[in-house]
């Protein structure tokens, strides 16, 4: 699986050009993109990189990949008449994805980060194995939802009318975010994507949830256990 994960990551990484910002995911997948880069940049090529997480930042730093921090970049503004820094090319796996080219992501809990960082990028390549590629998402894989530790009960009771619910956590403790937050997964039973989004981003408390179905990818990268990329391309 690694072999396949590593040929669609570096396959995506031939996109990236000297000068650019590059939006730089977060998860398995992601991370052999970064180590690419990485190698790219001890090369000779100039780019700064916007962290989708704190693990990846320091991932980043490894491997020396010059980066705009990820609140400076939802403050500062780097090009004329933007409130945000608009990225070249953001490259972030998935763990699941539609026909449709939408996505389940957040199985790492960073998902509320990686959404913001693939809105602000004008070329968002996904890059997955060909285990992650699915008929329907619903069901597929547990929805992220990303909730403020106060709001949990009240949460958790509206999202059980959608599929079982489970507090996630790491060693024995509660999972909490970058963003100082819980995550619920739910194993979806019912629902649409496009309108489950939406409806479970309304429920007071949460955050942001896994489905990306409105910033979705232009390139789908997927990597085979033999080392060969298929890469698909939204329209085809």
């Amino acid at each position: 699986m690694d072999i396949a994960k590593k040929a669609a990551a570096e396959k995506a990484c031939e996109l990236v050009e000297d000068g650019m910002i590059v939006g730089l995911g977060t998860g398995s997948t992601a991370e052999w993109a970064i180590k690419r880069l990485g190698k790219m940049v001890k090369e000779g090529l100039h780019i700064q990189g916007v962290p989708s997480s704190k693990q990846i930042a320091r991932l980043a730093e490894i491997v020396r990949i010059p980066l705009i921090p990820y609140n400076e970049f939802l403050m500062k503004e780097y090009d004329e008449g933007q409130e945000k820094c608009v990225l070249d090319i953001n490259i972030d796996g998935a763990d699941r994805v539609d026909p449709e080219f939408r996505l389940i992501k957040g199985g790492g809990g960073a998902h509320t980060r990686e959404k913001n960082v693939a809105t602000a990028s004008k070329l968002f390549c996904c890059v997955v194995d060909e285990s992650k590629m699915v008929p329907k998402l619903v069901g597929s894989f547990p929805l992220p939802v990303e909730v403020i530790p106060d709001y949990y009960r009240e949460v958790a009771a509206k999202l059980k009318e959608l599929g079982e619910v489970k507090l996630r956590e790491d060693g024995g403790k509660v999972f909490i975010t970058d963003n100082s937050n819980y995550v619920v997964d739910v194993s979806l039973t019912v629902g649409e994507p496009n309108r489950l989004e939406v409806d479970i981003n309304e429920i007071p408390g949460v955050v942001d949830n896994g489905f990306f179905t409105g910033r979705t990818p232009e390139k789908v990268f997927v990597g085979y256990p033999d080392g060969s990329v298929r890469v698909l391309e939204r329209g085809d």
